[in-house]
């Protein structure tokens, strides 16, 4: 579930929803969008509560959200209908945002009650990023961010991200129709032809049509190299919204017979209902493969009315199934919080029969509710509509609603922060209380540091990019870091590996600057260093294969890397792949080569546990040979490969048997592997007293 990707429903709208009288509303309206709108809706929520996987019901409300929109405007300019841009605007937040706010108020309260502290801060950042409509930008920064913060489970409020880029085209498209009405009346006087103002539905298809061709273009190019940044990204997700604006504009010219109709609209839906079945949507999505579920609401939407006893429009004007469509925007905003925060709260990863009908009837019973009392008695309140500045007020207080809670909760966590880091340091003394010389001691009552809203930023830190010599010409090496350099240089270090390498510049980088030592690393998520392997995916064979070119270009005195590899399962740990043929010919070309042993991995969040469970929890304190190797793998290193030096710093990271997610009240780790800065600092004086004794360097 942790990867499952959700999206946000099209908020409710009629085909005429500004525009017309009543009369001509009721005329309009098109009880079959509803119905279609549900059974996505259904779709959606069945994929993700049993099957945990995305069905591409997404696709389909962007394009029906941009159809509806389409019609309204397009009716508008042919009518002459003045546009009210600011009007609409405001309108169209006073019936979004208040459903927004009452979901995420409630998601913040389940928060509180059951999500662990070291993932508050992400749902707060969330929080701010649902009611501003960025929340997409801030999941496709995490998804393609090795060192963004690994949680077990999915944010409750990560399907957002639809609705942030609902927003931001709800914004964008209302000016194309401005502008397109501008030059149509441009048009108009230029040749002196009135009923060239008419003539707004070519220019819009044309508008249209080229965001649709650019968006569609750039889609594929970006979901075929940064899938999982495209996936969230505004630019690769506008060709759907054009092809509803394009099947609004096309929609009076299509005159299919009824045979014909019946037959799209069957298909149409058989297409829609099997693509997340056929299709692998969360890992192929933006690109051309979501033309699948888009043609197919389009198809359904062409059919329309068939006049037909057999058509899909009897199944999809059935009232329940409109009525259902009426609630599909709550549904949509309360299902998937339901479901993650029910997870997390069980300790579950997946719900049964029983347990996902549960969260459904319970999606559906508060969708009803929050439709009911929210947003219809909003919608129909009249004193706001009377004044465009009263809208505005209406908008800022229910933004206020929300923003103050967070604020201050925010504000908290802050202070808690500030109060752990301040505490003296003889009651986090960390790893200095498995010194042989503090055995038996015990550890006195403090705060555990960092705290969890400071976990984060818990990854060690790198002075800056590398700069002079220290400049590598591959550009698979761009993202080289260094430590800032030494007046007098005494040696010259590269780092080697993954974030396992680079957890240890936490220590490396201040005792390097105490001596007057270079360092410089050459790092990528998910990439230990070693020789060519088919055991390693080609990007990192090729990174390692630049970064040992490096070293042998620039000779440094001493390359440092992680020599052991762990894992969550049996065989906890094992050799690093093709190590000592990775690093040879360093130590051929005299360079000292330091080995280090990895730290253990483990299948649970362990602060997360130590703040469910408290931190004597024998589930936080893992047993050693469930962790790491009875025997090291470093001992098969051992003679073969003259200058190179292996260190094990595991007994101060495990002690008598266990590897405790807490020592001397400092987390040891900031997820399921990864060590915290905090935590390796209190390592310094025994990692540089074991390094020089290792590689006898002075």
């Amino acid at each position: 579930m942790s990867n499952e990707r959700t999206a946000l429903t099209a908020p409710r709208a009629e085909t005429s929803a500004d525009a017309g009288s009543p009369a001509n509303r009721k005329a309009n309206y098109r009880p079959e969008v509803q119905g279609l709108r549900a059974f996505a809706v259904l779709m959606v929520v069945t994929y993700h509560v049993w099957l945990g996987r995305v069905s591409g019901g997404v696709d389909v409300f962007l394009l029906i959200s941009a159809f509806l929109m389409t019609l309204s405007f397009t009716r508008k300019i042919e009518g002459g209908t003045p546009l009210r841009l600011l009007n609409h605007w405001l309108h169209l937040l006073k019936r979004l945002l208040p459903a927004v706010v009452v979901v995420v108020l409630g998601v913040l309260a389940g928060t509180w009650a059951i999500l662990p502290q070291s993932r508050w801060p992400d749902v707060l950042d969330q929080a701010w990023g649902s009611l501003l409509y960025r929340q997409n930008w801030l999941l496709a920064d995490s998804a393609v961010d090795y060192y963004a913060q690994d949680h077990a489970g999915a944010s409750p409020l990560q399907h957002f991200w639809s609705l942030s880029i609902q927003g931001q085209v709800f914004v964008l498209w209302p000016l194309v129709f401005a502008g397109t009405a501008l030059l149509s009346r441009l048009l108009s006087r230029w040749t002196g032809n009135d009923h060239a103002l008419f003539r707004c539905r070519p220019l819009l298809a044309m508008a249209f049509g080229a965001i649709f061709a650019v968006s569609l273009t750039y889609s594929i190019g970006q979901t075929t190299t940064n899938q999982a940044h495209a996936y969230f990204d505004t630019g690769a997700r506008l060709w759907e919204f054009a092809l509803g604006s394009l099947l609004a504009l096309a929609l009076p010219y299509l005159k299919a017979g009824r045979v014909v109709r019946v037959v799209l609209g069957w298909a149409g839906l058989a297409a829609m209902l099997s693509c997340g079945l056929l299709l692998t949507v969360d890992r192929s999505f933006p690109g051309f493969i979501a033309l699948w579920p888009t043609l197919a609401a389009a198809a359904i939407i062409s059919a329309g009315q068939s006049g037909s006893r057999f058509g899909v429009d009897r199944l999809l004007t059935w009232k329940p199934l409109v009525a259902l469509g009426d609630n599909s925007y709550a549904l949509y905003l309360w299902h998937w919080p339901l479901l993650v925060l029910t997870l997390a709260g069980a300790g579950i990863t997946a719900p049964n029969l029983v347990q996902g009908l549960c969260i459904v009837a319970a999606s559906v019973a508060l969708a009803v509710l929050t439709t009911r009392y929210v947003e219809m008695p909003l919608r129909g309140w009249r004193w706001p509509k009377r004044r465009a500045w009263r809208t505005a007020v209406v908008i800022a207080t229910c933004g206020a609603v929300l923003a103050g809670p967070v604020t201050l909760w925010q504000g908290q966590l802050t202070t808690d922060e500030a109060a752990a880091a301040s505490q003296p340091k003889e009651l986090t003394p960390g790893a200095a209380a498995l010194a042989p010389e503090n055995a038996g001691k015990p550890t006195p009552e403090a705060k555990i540091i960092p705290a969890p809203a400071a976990m984060k930023n818990e990854w060690a830190d790198i002075d800056g990019l590398c700069t002079d010599g220290n400049v590598p010409g591959d550009p698979l090496l761009q993202g080289c870091l260094q430590n800032n350099k030494p007046e007098k240089v005494t040696k010259r270090i590269v780092v080697l590996g993954d974030s396992h390498a680079q957890q240890y510049m936490a220590a490396l980088g201040p005792i390097a600057k105490s001596h007057g030592w270079e360092v410089v690393t050459l790092l990528k998520g998910n990439c230990r260093f070693g020789g060519q392997s088919p055991e390693r995916d080609a990007d990192c064979n090729a990174f390692n294969a630049a970064s040992a070119q490096y070293v042998l270009d620039h000779r440094p005195d001493a390359v440092f890397t992680v020599a052991s590899l762990t894992h969550k399962d049996a065989p906890y740990e094992t050799e690093v792949p093709q190590y000592l043929e990775g690093i040879k010919p360093f130590t051929d070309a005299g360079m000292d080569v330091v080995g280090i042993r990895d730290n253990p991995r483990f299948n649970i969040n362990m602060p997360e546990c130590v703040q469910k469970n408290g931190a004597g929890a024998a589930e936080c304190n893992v047993p050693k040979q469930e962790s790491l190797a009875g025997s090291s793998p470093l001992d098969a290193y051992r003679g073969k490969v003259p200058g190179l030096h292996l260190m094990d710093m595991s007994d101060f990271i495990c002690a008598d048997g266990t590897c405790p997610a807490v020592v001397g009240n400092v987390y040891v780790y900031k997820d399921d592997n990864h060590l915290t800065k905090t935590y390796v600092q209190s390592m310094i004086p025994m990692f540089e007293q074991r390094l020089l004794a290792t590689t006898g360097w002075k």
